[in-house]
């Protein structure tokens, strides 16, 4: 029937990661996001189940920015079957490029190193996704231009519109069977160092919204810099280094700004400053050819590059982790999952003047969200070490918005939406949104379950 139109949830539904939803008319099937599950075993073991969907079904896939959470599984979606087109503003298909090569180099790796020393249960162990799946993945890209309507399949007018967050993210409205569905992506702040606040929807039939902050307001600004200032000094003043497990789109630029401008202002000694990501550089090399998506002007880009030691060799990190002088090091990933951040740990954990300082969300169940409650082993390349660092945390650095930046995003909706779905943050947040947008604007909100299929 044409006019009946069903949304399934296939993930970030009582979890901030996952993102996947599959739109359905009579005759098409559009997936918005296709984002990996992160964080807790349980969720993680998601990823690896046969989909309650036929992925060679699904008529094309669209993303709201380039995060593994929002685009990690579009290799996999591939390698089961999937020949659509892909589409994202061309930031978000250029970082979803280089996180699935990342990913999949990562998790080749792993697997090998798994089969090698023997520790992985599965025998062989193998790989989610890998390289040659990548590249059939990024045949598939299709990139689309910011704030214009788009024609999908015939059935689906599509708009992506800026959204701060990280470069080139947006949140898109899908317009089909005379309904307008609004899917938030994750929302940007309205102040940030980096990029431009964001734009706001005008009107949505049904509206998803993230709720990462839900439940939270970020610290002022003010309190940010001096914190970092404190801890670069006290680490330094130890004899130790400083790590800093960080996102490679847009946080790890942003702490390269930061302790840039203190090194400037004379605030902070000067030892090396490193950045440890061959992802991170490749964005590095993005902000500087898409210029309208930020902030920062081309001169105070390079000032900044040249500042710090870009590492992308490996045995540069081997090295440099065996090295003790003083140090600042930014390294994925952003919640110990993965990257060059456990590298260091092998052999600093147990390093009573090191300090590991955390700058972004640690989801449930990951190597950050577990130090910070205290942890004192960390399980490294199925080995568990002593954990020894000084631990430290700035909060109010997210990308994400927080419950007055969200709130605020709705404000220019003058129209009741017919339905509202709390996604994208855990059940607390998510709650804590739900009443918030009861009290502030008298919208009634549902919190979806996984896999849960609502008709529209």
């Amino acid at each position: 029937m044409k006019d009946k139109m069903t949304i399934k949830f296939l993930g970030a539904t009582g979890t901030v990661t996952g993102s996947k939803y599959l739109l359905e008319t009579g005759s098409k099937k559009l997936m918005v996001d296709c984002g990996l599950f992160q964080g807790l075993k349980e969720l993680r073991l998601l990823n690896w189940e046969q989909p309650e969907y036929d992925p060679a079904t699904i008529d094309a896939v669209v993303l709201t920015h380039g995060h593994l959470d929002h685009t990690g599984y579009l290799a996999r979606l591939v390698k089961l079957g999937f020949k659509g087109r892909i589409y994202g503003s061309a930031p978000t298909l250029n970082i979803a490029e280089i996180i699935l090569k990342d990913s999949a180099k990562i998790q080749e790796e792993e697997a090998s190193r798994a089969n090698k020393e023997n520790y992985s249960k599965h025998s062989p162990a193998e790989a989610f996704y890998d390289l040659k799946d990548v590249e059939n993945t990024i045949n598939l890209f299709t990139p689309v231009t910011e704030g214009g309507w788009h024609v999908i399949e015939n059935d689906f007018k599509v708009r992506w519109q800026y959204n701060g967050h990280i470069i080139g993210s947006t949140f898109i409205e899908v317009e089909t069977n005379h309904k307008r569905v609004v899917f938030s992506g994750d929302i940007g702040r309205k102040i940030d160092l980096l990029l431009y606040p964001p734009k706001k929807p005008k009107k949505a039939t049904v509206l998803l919204i993230e709720s990462t902050y839900g439940g939270r307001i970020h610290p002022e600004e003010e309190t940010i810099i001096p914190a970092l200032e404190r801890i670069i000094t006290e680490t330094v003043n130890r004899g130790g280094s400083l790590f800093i497990p960080s996102f490679a789109v847009e946080r790890t630029q942003l702490m390269m700004l930061m302790i840039w401008r203190l090194l400037k202002e004379k605030r902070i000694p000067k030892i090396p400053m490193v950045m440890d990501s061959p992802m991170g550089a490749n964005v590095l090399d993005l902000f500087h050819s898409s210029r309208d998506w930020h902030k920062l002007k081309p001169d105070e880009c390079d000032e900044m590059c040249s500042h710090f030691e870009v590492v992308s060799n490996y045995r540069v990190t081997l090295a440099m982790r065996e090295d003790n002088k003083s140090k600042i090091v930014i390294a994925g990933s952003g919640m110990m999952t993965g990257g060059r951040i456990l590298n260091y740990m092998e052999t600093r954990s147990g390093n009573d003047k090191d300090t590991l300082l955390f700058v972004g969300y640690q989801a449930e169940g990951t190597r950050g969200r577990k130090l910070l409650e205290g942890a004192k082993e960390i399980k490294v390349y199925g080995k568990w070490l002593p954990f020894k660092m000084h631990i430290e945390q700035i909060e109010g650095l997210s990308a994400h918005g927080d419950q007055n930046d969200l709130i605020d995003w709705l404000s220019e909706i003058k129209e009741k939406p017919d339905r509202v779905f709390i996604i994208h943050g855990e059940t607390e947040q998510a709650e804590a949104l739900s009443r918030a947008l009861k009290d502030k604007k008298g919208w009634s909100s549902q919190l979806p379950k996984l896999n849960q299929t609502i008709t529209l």
